[in-house]
């Protein structure tokens, strides 16, 4: 399922011949300063507070969080930071991480219609050569069996020029097309293509989501260094699996699975 050569033109979202209403984006709004988008949402998440698809945005966020209670840095006024609220009901429990390749996916759409040769990273940061240029933070919310709602935050790094939090490898877009980008012109295109992508969830295409995450999977298929509890390795990606586990080939043909944190890249 998951052998298909790389080739960037056969990553595209098929664009359906017939009217579909637009789910992310029914509502977007917007504050100059928040503790976090994902916090605003989080609070907001529920049918009876907020419509599915509602976007939350921000000039400057005083706490963004990443994955695993990682910090974002981000410069007021400089970046996109933002938000969707889903409620995701047709998506079981042990299917959820479809919610974390549609998100990546879109972003990857925005960016590489910039930076060309844009990747993501297991699970889902979007790096432009070895350097992140966004980070997603994706909370669901199960309850009863049911996947009742998920929280999508996104910070991509668009006009920011100096990194302070010594994080090791940030780029911004106008660090690699030598230009400023206007941040409502990206919002509203980044909207539109999560629009896209979550209809695919909706309509049940995930093999397409499938293939085109692995299409687009930072250093699978070639032979790279990693750690786990054990210590360094030589390792190979073959495949992240449906429930999100990544598949790491070692030299002596043994596979080992892993969940998020439990293996990390060697840059």
């Amino acid at each position: 399922m998951f052998n298909l050569p790389y080739n960037e033109q056969n990553i595209h979202i098929v664009n359906l011949k017939f009217q579909i209403k637009m789910i992310i984006g029914s509502s977007v709004i917007h504050h100059e300063k928040v503790t976090s988008t994902n916090t605003v949402a989080s609070s907001l998440a529920s049918p009876g507070k907020a419509s599915e698809g509602t976007v939350i945005t921000a000039s400057f966020q005083e706490g963004g969080r990443g994955q695993q209670g990682n910090s974002w840095e981000s410069e007021a006024g400089k970046n996109l930071l933002m938000s969707v609220i889903l409620y995701p009901a047709m998506i079981r429990p042990e299917e959820q991480f479809v919610i974390s390749q549609m998100v990546s996916l879109a972003v990857s759409d925005l960016v590489r219609t910039m930076v060309p040769g844009t990747r993501i990273k297991w699970p889902n940061d979007i790096y432009a050569g070895h350097d992140k240029i966004a980070g997603i933070l994706i909370e669901n919310s199960v309850m009863g069996g049911t996947l009742c709602s998920t929280v999508a935050g996104i910070g991509l790094n668009v006009n920011q020029k100096t990194f302070m939090s010594g994080a090791p490898n940030p780029v911004s877009l106008a660090q690699l097309t030598g230009m400023e980008h206007d941040l409502n012109v990206i919002r509203d295109e980044l909207i539109r293509l999560l629009d896209l992508r979550y209809q695919m969830v909706v309509s049940g295409n995930h093999e397409k989501l499938a293939d085109d995450y692995h299409r687009l999977l930072y250093r699978r298929g070639e032979w790279h260094r990693y750690s786990d509890a054990e210590g360094e390795f030589t390792g190979m990606i073959d495949c992240v699996k449906d429930s999100g586990l990544i598949s790491i080939r070692r030299e002596n043909g043994l596979t080992t699975d892993y969940p998020f944190k439990e293996v990390d890249y060697i840059l």
